[in-house]
């Protein structure tokens, strides 16, 4: 089995610590949770819009403002 070493944050440790299930080791938890979110992702379809280059040249800068106008349509 392949070894690789990666850096994980505090609180994704700690996550991991949390999730792994009586006697599952780090490692035999790291990789069951990897396993588990990406055969999730693979069964949600992904949203149309997530990366087909539509929208705004300039949303990721004015994404709140878009947003905020947004709230006050549905609003009125």
């Amino acid at each position: 089995m392949p070894r690789r070493t990666i850096h994980l944050s505090q609180r994704v440790d700690e996550l991991i610590r949390r999730m792994a299930r009586p006697g599952e080791s780090f490692s035999a938890t790291v990789a069951r949770l990897v396993e588990d979110g990406a055969v999730a992702a693979e069964r949600r379809p992904r949203m149309a819009w997530i990366g087909a280059g539509e929208g705004a040249e300039d949303l990721g800068q004015n994404a709140e403002r878009y947003l905020a106008e947004i709230a006050r349509e549905r609003r009125s």
